[in-house]
C-alpha cells in the first residue's frame, strides 16, 4: 500500500515542530535567567536574637550590581532594593498564620553634580564617595527590631523567610518595560528558609560587634498580626 500525505497535513506537522522547538528554546533562556541570577547574591549569615526591646534580626548578604543596573545608576535611574522578612506559625488545618511581615526598603541613586550615591533607607539617608561602601552598607543588617517580647511562643515553632532583591515595580515606566523582557534587572538572594523558637533567640550582646554608623540602618516600623 501506497502511503500518501497532504500538503494540509505536512504543514500542521511542521508548526508542530516549530512550535515544540520555540517552547523548548523559551525555557531554556528561563532556565538561562534564573541559574544566572543564582549567582548574583546569596545570604550568608542570618539570624533572630533577644535583647530587652525585643526581637531582632541580624543578617549579612553578599552581591555583586549586576552591569545593568551599574549603568541605570550612572545615567541617573533610582533602584530600589528590599530586605523582607516573614515568621509564620504552621497549622495543620488551615494555612500558616502570619505573624510578623517586615520591609526594609533601600533607595540608591547616583548624583552627578556631587559624584556620590545617596542611599536612602527607610526615613534615613547616607551619602557614599563610592558605590562599593554603599553597597556594602546593604549587605549588613544589625539589630533590626522585627517583635516585641512575648511575640512568640515557647511551646510553638516558626516557619522564617528572609529574602533580599531588587523592586523592579518602582523603576520608571520604561524600564519598567525592559525588565519584563530582560531577566538582567531582575536581581535578589531568593528566599532562605528556616525554622525558629523562642528559645533558639540568643541575647543581643552575642551579636559581633561592627564599624559604629552601621546601626542606623535598622530603625523602621514592625508589622505584626495577632
Amino acid at each position: 500500500m501506497t502511503a500518501f500525505t497532504t500538503p494540509a497535513c505536512a504543514k500542521k506537522t511542521g508548526m508542530l515542530k516549530s512550535l515544540r522547538h520555540l517552547l523548548l528554546f523559551v525555557a531554556f533562556l528561563a532556565l538561562a535567567s534564573v541559574l544566572a541570577r543564582a549567582d548574583d547574591a546569596s545570604i550568608t549569615h542570618a539570624k533572630i536574637d533577644l535583647s530587652e526591646e525585643g526581637y531582632a534580626l541580624n543578617a549579612n548578604f553578599s552581591f555583586d550590581l549586576s552591569q545593568i543596573l551599574i549603568d541605570a545608576l550612572a545615567h541617573g535611574v533610582a533602584l530600589h532594593f528590599v530586605t523582607e522578612l516573614r515568621i509564620e506559625r504552621p497549622r495543620w488545618y488551615w494555612f500558616d498564620k502570619l505573624i510578623v511581615h517586615r520591609r526594609l526598603e533601600y533607595r540608591l541613586a547616583y548624583h552627578a553634580i556631587t559624584r556620590s550615591y545617596r542611599l536612602n533607607i527607610g526615613s534615613l539617608h547616607r551619602n557614599f564617595d563610592s558605590l562599593d561602601d554603599a553597597v556594602h552598607t546593604m549587605e549588613r543588617i544589625r539589630n533590626l527590631h522585627i517583635a516585641p517580647p512575648g511575640t512568640f511562643n515557647p511551646n510553638d515553632k516558626y516557619e522564617v523567610t528572609l529574602r533580599f532583591f531588587h523592586n523592579t515595580a518602582l523603576l520608571p515606566k520604561p524600564f519598567q518595560l525592559s525588565a519584563l523582557t530582560n531577566g538582567k534587572w531582575d536581581f535578589g538572594t531568593g528566599r532562605k528558609k528556616w525554622s525558629f523558637t523562642s528559645e533558639m533567640a540568643e541575647p543581643e550582646e552575642a551579636t559581633p560587634p561592627e564599624e559604629e554608623g552601621e546601626e542606623e540602618t535598622i530603625q523602621e516600623e514592625v508589622v505584626t498580626e495577632e
